[in-house]
C-alpha cells in the first residue's frame, strides 16, 4: 500500500471518531485510535522505529499482538 493511500485511511480513522495525536495527548484519557486492520494493511507483521530502535509488531496465530525488540 502506498504512503498516500496509508495516510488516506489514518485520515478515515480519524474522522471516525477517535482524536488528533498532540503533546498533551500522551497520559491523557482520550488516546490516538487506529485499528489494527488499517495498520497492518493485511500484513502480519510491521516495524515500528522509535528512538533509533527498530520493533516487530506482530499478529499470532491466535490473533494476539507481540511487540519485540
Amino acid at each position: 500500500m502506498s504512503g498516500k493511500l496509508i495516510k488516506s485511511e489514518m485520515d478515515k480513522s480519524l474522522m471516525e471518531g477517535s482524536r488528533v495525536p498532540s503533546s498533551k495527548a500522551v497520559g491523557s484519557s482520550n488516546p490516538h485510535v487506529i485499528t489494527s486492520e488499517v495498520l497492518f494493511n493485511g500484513a502480519r507483521e510491521l516495524l515500528i522505529k522509535h528512538a533509533n530502535e527498530s520493533y516487530r509488531l506482530r499478529i499470532t496465530n491466535q490473533g494476539k499482538l507481540i511487540l519485540t525488540k
